[in-house]
C-alpha cells in the first residue's frame, strides 16, 4: 500500500512515509489499517514531525481532492485528522445541506456526541472508497471535543455539513467507514449520483431506490 512497515516505531514510520514528498498514498477499503482504530496522540511524533505530518495530510487531502482526511487513510494509526471545505456549491445546496465554508482545521484526539435530536441524511463519499457514494443519516449537530495541533482544547458545537465531515473523519479514527452507517439501497456510483441524484437532498433517490429518510 506504499506505507512503511507497521513493525517499525511510529515516528520512524512517519519519517519514512514523508521522505517521498508530495501527496501521500490514500489507503483503500479492504486494508486492515482502516479497521484497527487508532491510538491517542500523546506526543509520539514530537512538534516538528507532527507539523510535517499535518502538512502532508493537508497536501494529500487537497490533491485528492477531498474535504477531510484521517491519519489511518495514509496508513498511520494515530488519532489525528484534518478537514477543510471551501464549499463551492450553489445557494440552494448550501441552504439544504448547511454546507458552509470550513477553514482548515486539525483535529487531535477528537470525539463527538450528538447535540440535539435532529438528524440529516445526504449522500457521502470517501477517498478510501473511490467511485461510490451512499446516503448516511447523521446527527445534524454534534459537540466536538479534543485538541488542535498546538494542544489547545476544542469543545464546541458544530452544525450542518462541517458536522458531517467531523463525524466522518472521527469515525475513521475508530475504524468505522461511512458505509457501516449508510443506507445499503442508496449505494450509487459517482456517475449515477451526478446524472440522477444531484438534487440538494436525496428525496428522489429515496423514492426511486426504495429506502427511508429520517
Amino acid at each position: 500500500m506504499g506505507t512503511p512497515s507497521d513493525r517499525a516505531p511510529l515516528a520512524e514510520r512517519v519519517e519514512e512515509l514523508l521522505a517521498g514528498g508530495g501527496p501521500l498514498t490514500v489507503v483503500a477499503a479492504g486494508d486492515p489499517v482502516l479497521r484497527r482504530g487508532t491510538e491517542p496522540y500523546e506526543g509520539q511524533l514530537g512538534p516538528a514531525l507532527l507539523a510535517r505530518f499535518v502538512e502532508a495530510l493537508r497536501v494529500t487531502m487537497r490533491a485528492a481532492p477531498g474535504v477531510g482526511l484521517a491519519a489511518p487513510q495514509v496508513g498511520v494509526e494515530l488519532r489525528i485528522a484534518v478537514i477543510e471545505d471551501p464549499a463551492p456549491v450553489p445557494e440552494e445546496v448550501r441552504l439544504a445541506r448547511g454546507r458552509v465554508p470550513q477553514p482548515f482545521w486539525v483535529l487531535v484526539n477528537p470525539a463527538y456526541a450528538p447535540d440535539g435530536e435532529a438528524r440529516a441524511a445526504f449522500f457521502e463519499g470517501c477517498l478510501s472508497v473511490p467511485g461510490w457514494q451512499a446516503v448516511v443519516a447523521r446527527p445534524a449537530a454534534v459537540r466536538l471535543t479534543g485538541q488542535d495541533e498546538q494542544g489547545r482544547v476544542l469543545d464546541e458545537v458544530v452544525t450542518g455539513w462541517p458536522a458531517r465531515i467531523v463525524q466522518h473523519e472521527t469515525d475513521h479514527l475508530d475504524g468505522v467507514l461511512y458505509l457501516d452507517r449508510a443506507e445499503p439501497r442508496s449505494l450509487s456510483s459517482h456517475r449515477a449520483v451526478a446524472e440522477r441524484w444531484a438534487q440538494p437532498t436525496p428525496r428522489e433517490a429515496a423514492r426511486a431506490l426504495g429506502f427511508d429518510l429520517p
